[in-house]
C-alpha cells in the first residue's frame, strides 16, 4: 500500500499516453514485461494514470511468447491514433514473425506519424519496413552480424537503446527498463523515473551511451590490455582476417610472445581463437539470413567454400548446408 509520502507529485492533467504493444510470434517475455511493468509502476508511483496500454497482434486473439506462455490480445492490427506509441515486441525467429500483414500495417501507421519502438530483435522488422533508413539503431547482439549484412542503410550501434527522432530501438532484455525510465523522465521528470527504478530494485540505470555487451576483459575473464586489443582487432576484421604477425606487431610484441599470451590466458593459439570467432559469425549468418553458403564463407574470411565447410564441420560436427537445413526443419515444426 502506497502512503502519501511515497507518492511522487506529477503535474499531469491530460489524457494518459497510450502504448500499443504488438506481440509478435515468439516474442521475448522479459523485454515485453520489463517495458510494461515500468509503465504500471510509474502510474502507481504517481497515483495517477499517466500511461495506458493495449495488447495487439495478428488475428487479435492470442499471442504466444518464446517460453510458451499465452497472452490474450485486446485487438487485431487496427488503425491507431496519431499520438499513440507503437511497441513492437520481437524475439525468436524474427524473420518469420515479420509478416507481410505486419509490415503493411506498420508502414501505414508510421506514415500517420506515430512513434515506433522496437524491443529486442524488432529492430529487424522496423528496418524491413523501411523505418530505419538513414537512422541510428540497435538490436540484440546475437543479431548484429545478420542485420549489418542485410541493412547497410542503417547505422547500427551496440548501444543498449537508441532514440533517433520517433524511431526507437533497444537491445532486448533489461534494456527495456532503461528505455522506459528515460521516457518516464522525459515525460514527467527524473524524480518519478528514479522512484520507478527504486521499486524495481534497478540500481544500474544505463543510458544510450552504454553498450549492450560486456567489455572484452570481462567476457574473457582476463584483464590484459594487449590481449584485449588483439581480440578487438580480430572481432573488427572478420571478413579480411589479419595475420598473427601483424596483430602482434600492432600491439608491440613478437609473434611468439602473442602465441604464449593466448595459450596462457585462453588455452588456444591466436589462429585458433580467430577461427572460432569467424565460425561463430558464420553460424549466426546461416541461421539468421538467406545468404548463400558461398557468400557466408566470403563474409567470414574464407576464400573457398570447401575450406569453409571443412573448418565448420571440424568445429560444429556438421556441414554449413546441414546446419541450415536442420534449422529450417526446426522452424517448420
Amino acid at each position: 500500500m502506497r502512503t502519501e509520502q511515497d507518492i511522487v507529485e506529477v503535474a499531469h492533467t491530460g489524457k494518459p499516453r497510450r502504448f500499443v504493444f504488438v506481440l509478435m510470434q515468439e516474442f521475448t517475455l522479459m523485454s515485453f514485461a520489463s517495458a510494461l511493468d515500468s509503465l504500471r509502476i510509474a502510474n502507481q508511483s504517481a497515483a495517477k494514470t499517466l500511461y495506458s496500454w493495449q495488447l495487439v497482434g495478428e488475428g487479435g486473439v492470442e499471442a504466444i511468447c518464446s517460453n510458451g506462455c499465452k497472452f490474450q490480445l485486446d485487438d487485431d492490427l487496427a488503425e491507431l491514433q496519431r499520438d499513440d506509441t507503437v511497441v513492437l515486441c520481437g524475439g525468436m525467429d524474427i524473420k518469420d514473425a515479420t509478416t507481410k500483414k505486419l509490415l503493411g500495417w506498420l508502414r501505414r501507421e508510421a506514415r500517420r506519424g506515430v512513434t515506433v519502438i522496437g524491443l529486442c530483435t524488432a529492430g529487424y522488422t522496423m528496418a524491413r519496413a523501411g523505418l530505419l533508413d538513414g537512422k541510428r539503431a540497435t538490436i540484440h547482439w546475437e543479431n548484429q552480424d545478420s542485420f549489418t549484412e542485410e541493412f547497410d542503410e542503417v547505422e547500427l550501434t551496440k548501444s543498449v537503446f537508441v532514440v533517433d527522432g520517433n524511431r526507437i530501438t533497444t537491445a532486448g532484455g533489461t534494456a527495456s527498463i532503461d528505455l522506459m525510465l528515460k521516457i518516464i523522465a522525459d515525460d514527467h521528470g527524473e524524480e518519478l523515473a528514479n522512484a520507478v527504478a527504486d521499486i524495481m530494485i534497478y540500481s544500474a540505470i544505463r543510458t544510450d551511451q552504454d553498450t549492450q555487451r560486456l567489455s572484452i576483459p570481462t567476457r574473457i575473464g582476463v584483464r590484459h590490455p594487449k590481449l584485449s586489443r588483439v581480440i578487438q582487432m580480430m572481432e573488427q576484421n572478420i571478413e579480411e582476417p589479419i595475420s598473427p604477425s601483424i596483430l602482434a606487431k600492432d600491439v608491440g610484441m613478437s609473434t611468439r610472445q602473442l602465441e604464449r599470451l593466448f595459450r596462457r590466458y585462453l588455452s588456444r593459439s591466436p589462429k585458433r581463437y580467430y577461427m572460432e570467432l569467424r565460425l561463430q559469425k558464420a553460424r549466426n549468418l546461416l541461421m539468421q539470413t538467406d545468404m548463400t553458403v558461398i557468400n557466408v564463407a566470403l563474409a567470414c574470411g574464407f576464400a573457398s567454400p570447401s575450406h569453409f565447410s571443412k573448418c565448420y564441420r571440424s568445429h560444429y560436427d556438421t556441414t554449413p548446408y546441414r546446419e541450415r537445413g536442420s534449422h529450417a526443419a526446426r522452424l517448420s515444426i
